[in-house]
């Protein structure tokens, strides 16, 4: 129901222009709308970017695009100018990390980019899935995006809007970067307040201010804040409430047992509060983020080991204490055994209180996800009739594709718990996966 309002300025399905016609929605920002689209010229699927400043923007009637008041004016073509200068930009890079821009043209008053449609789902979407994501899958993601980014800083841009929605994880796997809405030239470091759209938790204190000085290192402080959730399962503090009370490296913390000190350094470091503290370009923080041979993640404490193989001996009677053969009085033996004994009960009840905590925080965690799913499924339910049609699961293209076996009634549409049902499949797989 909250991503209603964001959707009110669309163009409606089936609206036409050159070549493309408007098939839905896929997404709305700060900066502009995009689009599924079709090109029937070439017959395929395409993505389209529309320039609309929320702000400072209204929709006529007859579907043109305008500034709200005519004090907006200016802002509003200072940054029409900014979009068409990004599209031109964008279309001259051919990475495979950076989404490809393959045309673009002013109509309705406001201006257009055509994008490649990549099939996959935004990280935002794995992560309602999996909380976390273990560092060799990280790793993965993190060198190819990085390249990506060291590619648009030699530019001259910076993109200023890196958070999980922005990073697009096609189905092989591999990392896009996308929506450069907020993007602007580095060079010459003109700012507007038209520029000033960020997210909270990703945006350094730089882009709090007018004034702020924003480089290389501005992005690579949302780039951490994206590992920093993808690692300790929250979105990262707010930067400007970590200047009252930071609690980003409890949060770093907390995720010691599961990812190696140097990644999880790296994080801290591309975090850091003040700009001159922090990795000054992509190369620097590659260095540091995926150093050769690093470790994987870190082993159990020896006492922790020592403590499993005790409780290990006592569950399959093997004895605790080894005595000589020869007979001699002992008489500490007593309460050396009874010590073991009560040490044993001890850890086999401390065992079970976790094994309890263990299993509510799962019950917990399955119903946070199952909360998160019926989100996911009505914001993609754009007609609000309580079903899924085959245009509208095409926000899932995993599940777009196996979508007559997600539909086991037949009846041409996906209910809630045909949905839940295909996520829950879709989640096992991975997690079996990953096992492998």
């Amino acid at each position: 129901m909250a991503s209603l309002p964001q959707y009110r300025n669309a163009l409606p399905p089936q609206t036409a222009f050159h070549e493309y016609r408007i098939e839905q929605v896929l997404g709305a920002g700060g900066f502009g709308t995009t689009y599924l689209a079709r090109d029937t010229h070439l017959d395929k699927q395409v993505a389209i970017k529309e320039y609309f400043p929320c702000d400072i923007a209204m929709r006529a009637a007859e579907g043109t695009v305008q500034p709200a008041t005519s004090q907006q004016e200016d802002d509003y073509k200072w940054g029409l100018d900014r979009f068409l200068q990004e599209a031109r930009t964008l279309a001259k890079f051919s990475h495979p990390n950076i989404v490809r821009v393959v045309r673009y043209f002013e109509a309705n008053g406001t201006a257009y980019m055509v994008m490649d449609y990549e099939r996959g789902e935004p990280l935002k979407n794995l992560l309602i899935v999996n909380s976390r994501l273990p560092e060799a899958q990280l790793r993965r993601l993190a060198g190819p995006l990085l390249d990506g980014l060291r590619a648009v800083h030699a530019a001259g841009f910076l993109h200023r809007d890196i958070k999980p929605d922005n990073i697009f994880v096609r189905s092989d796997g591999t990392p896009v970067l996308i929506d450069f809405g907020s993007a602007r030239h580095a060079l010459g470091g003109e700012t507007r307040a038209l520029t000033a759209i960020l997210t909270p938790g990703y945006a350094p204190l730089e882009q709090y201010s007018s004034d702020g000085r924003q480089g290389a290192w501005t992005d690579l402080y949302a780039l951490g804040g994206v590992f920093y959730r993808c690692v300790t399962g929250t979105p990262p503090p707010d930067a400007v409430a970590r200047m009252r009370s930071d609690t980003l490296a409890d949060g770093l913390a907390k995720a010691a047992s599961a990812y190696s000190a140097h990644f999880l350094r790296a994080i801290a470091w591309a975090l850091a509060l003040d700009e001159k503290k922090r990795p000054q370009n992509v190369d620097a923080w590659r260095t540091a983020l995926l150093a050769a041979g690093a470790a994987s993640a870190p082993q159990a404490a020896p006492a922790t080991a020592s403590a499993e193989r005790m409780l290990r001996a006592a569950r399959t009677g093997a004895p605790t204490l080894r005595l000589a053969a020869t007979p001699q009085r002992r008489p500490w033996l007593p309460l050396a055994t009874a010590l073991v004994v009560v040490f044993v009960v001890g850890a086999l009840a401390l065992g079970m209180k976790q094994h309890a905590r263990q299993a509510d925080a799962a019950q917990h965690e399955t119903g946070r996800l199952q909360r998160d799913v019926m989100l996911q499924f009505r914001a993609a339910d754009t007609n609000r009739d309580g079903y899924l049609s085959a245009e509208e699961m095409h926000l899932f293209p995993f599940l777009a594709k196996e979508f007559e076996r997600i539909d086991v009634d037949g009846d041409g549409r996906i209910s809630p718990a045909e949905f839940q049902r295909a996520r829950s499949i879709q989640l096992e797989r991975r997690v079996a996966k990953r096992a492998e």
